[in-house]
């Protein structure tokens, strides 16, 4: 019986062994096929072989045009761990596929010599978010201990040393732009480097140097910075103002309030930079001071500033008092708004004045009081402001005229037949052009309707020439503006007749009135929103943004039906606010996307709105979002720790106000989970990543040593 079993165990052998080396022909056979997903699949099944002979063939194979192969191709040289094969995965870790770039930075990992790991390491400040993951995934598991605070530490280094460099050696537009991300390390060389260069003989590299100076954060360089605003480039002048704005140092409010009161180009930038430092009794009379001795946008912006706490009205009225000085009193007046109540008795005499200048600003003086007993004299000017233009706007052709456009006057219709060298017009051709313009309005107007949006069509006009000059209806406008803000009586039906004026700038002041008179008025300017011009729609927002909660729900209940208007509807509620009932209508806009998304964002942080959590970390995972840095950060100002581990994914971000914004966004949800993440961020190159993960990591570690 044995002599018989041993022929059996050879002839089985064989025919196993004829098997396998069919199976094997019919993979080589694969390799050459023209589908990309049977060549991926030959590789993958010869890789499980494990001939030392296929490396040729993985070799050619990651060379492929197919992703699909050449993935399967890195993580069958991976398998071999054959040192020759290094060069090649490194260069498909530079492959143009994400995924081909994390198979290959695994299959290097299996490696595991120093050129595979510099490979690793080298290309961690080459790659995006998700293959920077994968990277310190594979590092960690070749053992290297601290993976990804070793590739921030790498990467760091790397940008330093090529900004360096081009500081150093390159030409003047690679200097400013090295100058610049200098600062942004914020490293104590870098400051040493930039102080001389602000008193380069170029100037735009001189205020390049500021400007990094300014994102360094470094106080050290104020006094260097504050001696630039003598100077008379308003380029240089502009950094300086910017830089010292970021340094937030209390010492620069002098100089700053020196720039913002001689009414120059950069004026309003001081003004800005007063009002973002810290409030301090330094701060608040410099704004003081500007809201009276500034120009008209530079002193409404100061007195507007300080709105809420108020300045001493006493200045104010002794300037009012002044003829010389009655124009800064007013512009005073209405910046400051219900806190300059006591000027009122000084500010109404001025609407009779003869000055139609000052006659305005003491309109709109009144309007931003908003104090009902100014509305016999508004009435009474209204009607002296009305007389003014009637005979202009009276009508010289009676008949009404037609609401539909004629043949070849419709703005919105393709333009008129060509003609050719003879003169003969092609109408074939604009037969065609004309039916695709209609078949495609009609489309556009069946999608709105299926989506419950309101097309907005250019109003038809109804004078065929308006007599009256736009600058000579500003004064009646205002006065229309300022009878709704102080509510007089019967306002709502006069301003209800100019909502429907055929003059723009009369309508939009009938509409903005209306908004202001409360719930009613809303209710009848809400549908001035649906008007085609952008200014009108704008101010109309914001003065229903302005009425609270009735006139930020008619928004919020229009976002639906809007399309590309939506980003004036989120301005405005990004501006003045929105009710915690658009969490719902602010979610849609997130998950359609686009640059809507980043208002609407910011808008739900504001909101606190949790039943927002989960949209906004859904939208994390699409990779070219727009809104990112926007949804991370209200995922932070909502502080739901079920988000803890999304917003933790951008830590390995390539965009560095990202892996800010995430950080910060960590610090505010405040988990220790990430803490080995957040400690490597400590070692970024850009310094404003470097504090918000330190104080991430302190914010998480006080609240682990409170649990404990």
């Amino acid at each position: 019986m044995r002599t018989g079993v041993r022929p059996l165990v050879v002839v089985l052998s064989l025919a196993l062994f004829s098997g396998c080396q069919g199976n094997r022909d019919q993979l080589l056979a694969d390799l050459q096929s023209p589908r990309p997903e049977v060549r991926a699949h030959a590789v993958k099944s010869l890789a499980k072989q494990g001939n030392a002979e296929d490396l040729v063939l993985f070799s050619r194979a990651a060379k492929d045009m197919a992703s699909i192969v050449r993935g399967e191709a890195a993580a069958a040289l991976g398998e071999s761990q054959d040192p020759r094969v290094v060069d090649l995965l490194g260069e498909l870790l530079e492959d143009a596929d994400e995924d081909v770039q994390g198979r290959a930075a695994m299959a290097l990992a299996k490696v595991k010599n120093d050129k595979a790991k510099a490979y690793l390491t080298l290309q961690y400040g080459r790659r995006g978010r998700k293959t920077r993951q994968i990277i310190v995934q594979a590092l960690k598991t070749a053992n290297v201990p601290g993976a990804m605070a070793e590739s921030v530490a790498a990467e760091s280094k790397a940008i330093w040393d090529r900004n360096l460099l081009a500081l150093n050696e390159g030409t003047l537009p690679e200097r400013v732009g090295a100058a610049e991300e200098l600062g942004k390390s914020g490293r104590p060389e870098a400051i040493n480097r930039l102080l001389p260069l602000v008193r380069d003989s170029q100037v735009v590299m001189a205020a390049a140097a500021v400007r990094g100076l300014g994102d360094a954060g470094d106080r050290r360089a104020v006094p260097a910075i504050l001696l630039l605003l003598d100077e008379s480039f308003p380029d240089l002048r502009e950094a300086s103002i910017g830089a010292l704005r970021k340094l937030q140092d209390p010492s620069s409010v002098q100089k700053l309030q020196a720039v913002a009161v001689e009414k120059s180009a950069v004026s309003a930038l001081a003004t800005d930079a007063i009002a973002a430092l810290p409030r301090t009794p330094e701060t608040e009379k410099a704004l003081c001071t500007i809201a009276i001795e500034g120009a008209r946008k530079e002193a409404i912006d100061a007195a507007r500033a300080m709105r809420t706490k108020g300045c001493p009205l006493e200045p104010i009225i002794e300037s009012l008092s002044r003829n010389s000085g009655v124009e800064s009193g007013l512009q005073a007046v209405i910046g400051l708004g219900p806190s300059a109540q006591g000027a009122l008795p000084k500010v109404l005499p001025l609407l009779t004045s003869s000055d139609s200048v000052q006659r305005m600003l003491a309109v709109e003086a009144v309007a931003a009081i908003g104090d009902a007993s100014a509305a016999p004299a508004l009435q009474k000017l209204y009607e002296q402001e009305l007389k003014a233009i009637e005979g202009p706007r009276q009508d010289w052709v009676t008949a009404a005229l037609p609401q539909v456009y004629g043949s070849g006057f419709d703005p919105s219709a393709p333009a008129a037949e060509s003609e050719d060298s003879q003169g003969h017009k092609d109408g074939a051709k604009g037969s065609k052009q004309v039916q695709l313009f209609e078949r495609v309005r009609a489309l556009n107007a069946q999608r709105a309707r299926e989506a419950g949006r309101v097309l907005v069509q250019p109003r038809v006009p109804t004078e065929l020439y308006d007599d009256v000059e736009p600058l000579s209806l500003q004064p009646l406008a205002a006065v229309l503006r300022a009878l709704g803000a102080v509510k007089a009586p019967g306002a709502l039906e006069l301003l209800k007749g100019y909502a429907g004026d055929p003059n723009v700038t009369l309508r939009t002041a009938g509409l903005v009135g209306l908004a202001r008179l409360g719930p009613e008025g809303v209710e009848a300017a809400k549908g001035g929103m649906y008007e085609a011009e952008r200014d009108l729609q704008k101010a109309l927002a914001e003065a229903l943004a302005q009425q609270g909660e009735a006139g930020q729900a008619v928004l919020v209940s229009m976002l639906p039906q809007f399309a590309s208007e939506k980003l004036v509807l989120l301005d405005a509620l990004n501006q003045f606010g929105a009710p915690a009932s658009a969490s719902e209508a602010l979610q849609a806009v997130v998950r359609e996307g686009g640059a809507e998304a980043v208002l609407a964002a910011s808008v739900l942080g504001r909101l606190k709105a949790k039943d927002a959590v989960p949209t906004l970390s859904k939208a994390l995972d699409e990779p070219a979002s727009v809104a990112r840095r926007e949804v991370l950060l209200a995922l932070g100002e909502i502080g739901d720790t079920q988000a803890a581990e999304v917003v933790a994914r951008d830590l390995y971000h390539d965009q560095p106000e990202v892996r800010f914004a995430a950080a910060s966004a960590l610090q505010k949800i405040g988990t220790p989970a990430q803490g080995e993440a957040l400690d490597a961020l400590k070692s970024d190159y850009y310094r404003r990543v470097r504090d918000a993960a330190s104080a991430a990591l302190a914010k998480n570690g006080t609240a682990a040593e409170g649990a404990r």
